[in-house]
């Protein structure tokens, strides 16, 4: 089955390096765990986390994407399990600490009602005391959106990290991205 990526994907390096925001939070985040990375397309996230000592597991749709990761993998040494499944239905597994979504999410009007059900379905899955990791373009709306589903969650949530960084990536794309980082409390009573 072929994507609207696997076309994008022709270019090796087609999304960049890994943000700076998300580089500077997991080298310094403690214990090095196990990563969900739904949406990992070529692996520029994963292949970097796996060689700060966090076991990656990458899931995307797009054969091209996950071919790409696993060949960089191989060429750098180190070991990245992958998945061809949909992102936005995959079953969050127990033993997961971190779920990391970047540049999945937009929240533009005709995306809301999935995006959100997506976020939800993340949300619930993630164990408690687990972290959701969210990097996405900076926009008020986009931000606030996020906060919204996270406040009316049922369970509380608590922000380890957020910070807004400048990216410039491939072909003169430029952009501010916000990371949000929040960790899985107790139920709310």
């Amino acid at each position: 089955m072929k994507t609207v990526y696997d076309m994008h994907y022709r270019d090796a390096h087609y999304f960049g390096d890994p943000y700076p925001g998300l580089v500077e939070f997991f080298r310094a985040h403690e214990p090095k765990g196990k990563v969900l990375d739904l949406g990992c397309g070529q692996g520029r996230d994963a292949l970097f986390l796996t060689q700060l000592g966090y076991q990656v597991h990458g899931v995307d749709h797009s054969v091209v994407g996950l071919d790409q990761l696993q060949f960089e993998a191989g060429h750098l040494g180190v070991q990245v399990t992958t998945e061809l499944a949909d992102a936005y239905t995959y079953p969050i597994p127990e033993e997961v600490d971190m779920v990391l979504l970047d540049s999945m999410l937009h929240f533009y009007k005709n995306d809301l009602e999935v995006e959100t059900a997506f976020v939800n379905h993340v949300l619930d899955g993630l164990r408690p005391g687990g972290f959701f990791v969210n990097c996405i373009v900076a926009g008020k709306k986009r931000e606030k959106t996020l906060k919204k589903i996270l406040g009316d969650h049922t369970y509380d949530w608590q922000v380890v990290h957020e910070a807004y960084v400048d990216y410039q990536g491939p072909e003169d794309f430029q952009a501010t991205y916000h990371l949000y980082v929040v960790s899985k409390g107790k139920r709310d009573e």
